[in-house]
This record gives structure tokens, sequence and C-alpha cells, in this order.
């Protein structure tokens, strides 16, 4: 198998502006993805897809590949699926074919190598499209998640079909977490959407789950990070 790991990196981020770039415990939060793809064994090569040049200094100081991305890709609007088939067309034209897409955000500073190689041995041993990571979820939308309805009222999400009278007697349900997708260059090319295919998972605990999407998620990962150097 030939795994390819790639960041996908923009300048611009309403949440946190300068996100990719901002540093985190003394270094770049992009760092922390190339760090983590370049420990991996069985991936070997990593690529950065980025707008920005500061994004792609850093990611070539770091030993990656830049790829640079379009401008009409890079928008709050545009679909990252789209930033996923420009990436794996460019790395076929420059560097041949692979067997292996691994998407590594770089909004997941805390996921460790492991994550990341169970994903990619979890999808071939299953024989799924793609591989995503998940945490257990806080909230259950068969107990404590509401939607209004027609009448202007609230109901659940998803009303059960038996008594449940504790979160803890409803379904197990997770969040999907940003730590890793790990796929195939053919199935992104020839579908759009995580779920058009066949879907496993792979479990990942709160502590390296964390979704930076603002400052008060920085500064989650920022003091979790800074409890495992004491």
């Amino acid at each position: 198998m030939r795994n390819f790991a790639f960041i996908f990196a923009r300048g611009g981020s309403k949440g946190l502006p300068g996100k990719n770039i901002k540093p985190l415990a003394g270094k770049p939060l992009l760092q922390y993805a190339v760090d983590t793809a370049q420990s991996v064994s069985n991936i070997s090569q990593v690529f950065v897809s980025t707008d920005d040049d500061t994004i792609a200094n850093i990611a070539e100081d770091s030993g990656a590949v830049v790829i640079r991305r379009p401008d009409e890709l890079a928008t709050d609007t545009s679909p990252e699926w789209l930033s996923w088939r420009h990436a794996i067309n460019w790395v076929k034209e420059h560097y041949g074919d692979f067997s292996g897409f691994v998407s590594l955000p770089t909004t997941s500073p805390l996921r460790n190598h492991l994550d990341v190689e169970s994903a990619i041995i979890k999808r071939e041993l299953v024989n799924a499209d793609i591989c995503i990571s998940v945490t257990p979820s806080q909230r259950s939308p068969f107990f404590n998640m509401v939607i209004n309805n027609d009448e202007g009222f609230v109901e659940l999400v998803c009303p059960p079909t038996f008594d449940v009278t504790r979160r803890q007697d409803s379904p197990e349900v997770y969040d999907i977490t940003t730590v890793v997708y790990a796929t195939t260059p053919e199935f992104v090319l020839n579908n759009y959407g995580i779920f058009s295919g066949k879907v496993t998972c792979i479990e990942v605990p709160k502590e390296r789950a964390v979704d930076i999407d603002d400052i008060y998620d920085f500064k989650l990962a920022e003091l979790i990070l800074r409890s495992r150097l004491v």
C-alpha cells in the first residue's frame, strides 16, 4: 500500500483568524498535523494543500510537499471534497498513482500516530470505502437533543420507540471528529461525500478528539497539551 497524507490548510478562518499558523504550546497548529503524519510508519509522503504563502513556508520547512490550492477552492463556502479531488489529481500528475488517501485536518492537534494507523488498517480490514474517527457524544438525539416542530413546540430529534428515562438507556451515539479520514483516491474521485459509500470508524477518546473551531477550543487544546508536559 502506498499511503499519502494530506493536510488542507487555507489562509482564511472566521472562527479563529490565522488559526492554522497560530502557535499552540509554542508550535504552529499546522505543525502538529505534519509531525503526526511523518511519524506514521505506513505513510510515505505528506502533502499540504494551501492558498497561503506563510502556511506554505511552514509546510516546506517541516518537510511536507506543498500543493498550491486555487483561489476558488479556498473560500469559506468551498466544499473541501473538491480540494481533496484537486490534491489527488495534482499528486497523480507529479508523483504517480497511490493507493491510500489520508486526510489529517489541522484542527485536531491532539491526535497521535496510532489513531492514524488504526484508521488506515481498519478501512482495509473491513473493506470499507472510508474510515472516519468518532468519539462518544455527550448528548443524544434520543434523549436530550430537540428540534422545533411545525406547531412551534420542541420535540426529540429521534423519538425512541421505547421508554428512555436516562441518557445511558438510549442507543449509543458518537460525534464525528476531525482526527482522521482514511480512504482511497478512487473513492474521492468517483463519489461525493463521506456517506456515499461504505463507512467504518475508529473510536478516539475525548482527550485526543478536541476539534479547534474557536478560541475556546484552542485554549482547551493548549491546556491538555501543557498538562501532558507536567
